[in-house]
This record gives structure tokens, sequence and C-alpha cells, in this order.
């Protein structure tokens, strides 16, 4: 029996298929972006607030928010360096992620304020605070994958596409109204 090309006979031919992508493999990847970038953050957290890994601590930090037009420079480190710390913590441990990401979000915002006009690239740049904004995002959009606090916690079992939205909502609208203080 002979069938028309473009018909069921046609497709016993021997193409060959890809392999269904592992959830295993995305939720390493997810889990390896939430431990580079979280755990930076929270470095980067701990230098404002300590002065450790080099940092200025909590009266450096101060004197810079008030040289970039922030009121109550010292206040607003404590604010930055808290949610960075915090922030980074629980995306490491995909702990209420999509607060943790809308909290980098936010920070990183007005980061991206504050170094805006210095071109793309480092040391002026924005290219770092634009990474880790993006991540921080994608890893609240995506949720935490497998490999997470939040597979214990039965509200964030399975990320949620509104929950990362509405936290990202929230992440830019904190950040609005801090950069709307500033000079």
């Amino acid at each position: 029996m002979t069938s028309p090309l473009g018909t069921l006979a046609s497709s016993r031919l021997a193409i060959p298929t890809r392999p269904a992508p592992s959830p295993r493999g995305y939720d390493a990847g997810l889990l390896l972006l939430r431990l580079a970038l979280g755990l930076t953050m929270a470095a980067h957290g701990a230098q404002k607030l300590f002065g450790w890994f080099g940092g200025p601590g909590l009266d450096g930090t101060g004197q810079f928010f008030t040289m970039s037009g922030y009121p109550a420079g010292r206040t607003m480190a404590v604010v930055a360096g808290l949610t960075e710390t915090l922030g980074g913590l629980g995306l490491a441990a995909g702990l209420l992620t999509p607060l943790a990401g809308a909290a980098v979000v936010g920070t990183m915002i007005n980061a991206l304020a504050v170094k805006w006009g210095g071109g793309f690239f480092a040391p002026k740049g924005v290219e770092y605070e634009l990474l880790l904004t993006v991540g921080a995002a994608a890893l609240t959009l995506t949720g935490p994958g497998r490999y997470a606090i939040d597979r214990l916690l039965p509200g964030l079992r399975a990320a949620r596409p509104v929950h990362g939205l509405l936290a990202l909502l929230l992440g830019v609208v904190m950040a609005a109204g801090v950069l709307l203080v500033r000079k």
C-alpha cells in the first residue's frame, strides 16, 4: 500500500527526536543562579552594614547616600544593607523567593538611578547593577526550583507567575517611593 507524502505512513521515517529537557537540570541551574546572585548581594549588603569584605560600613555608606541625595544617609544605609543582605540570603536559600527577589530588584533600581549617566560599562557604568537586577527579576518570575526552602512552604511549593509579578510590582513601587525622597 502506498500513501502520499505527509500522511501517517511518512511518520514512520526515522527522524531523530530530542530528548525532553531534564527538570533536574533546570532546578540545578536555578540553584546555581540563586547561590551566585544571592550570596553576591548578601556580601554586598554586609559591606554596607558591617564593613566586611573591605566595605565602608554604615558610616561610609551613610555618607555616600547623603552625597547621592538621599535624606538620612545612615538610615538609608541600614535599609539598603538589610535589604541586600536579607534579600540575598533569601534568594540563596530559596526562602520567600518572590519577596527576596523583589527586595533585590528594588534596591538595584536605586543603585541604577544613582549610577545612571556613567555609561554602560564598569567601573562607572551600570552593567553590573543591571545584570543583578535582571537576574533577581528572572528568579522572582520563575521561582527558585526544587532545591529550595520554598518547596517546604505550602503556598510557595509551586512557582506561580502571579506571585512573582505581584512581588516585582511591590519592589518597583517601593523603589520609586525611595527615589521620590531623593534630591
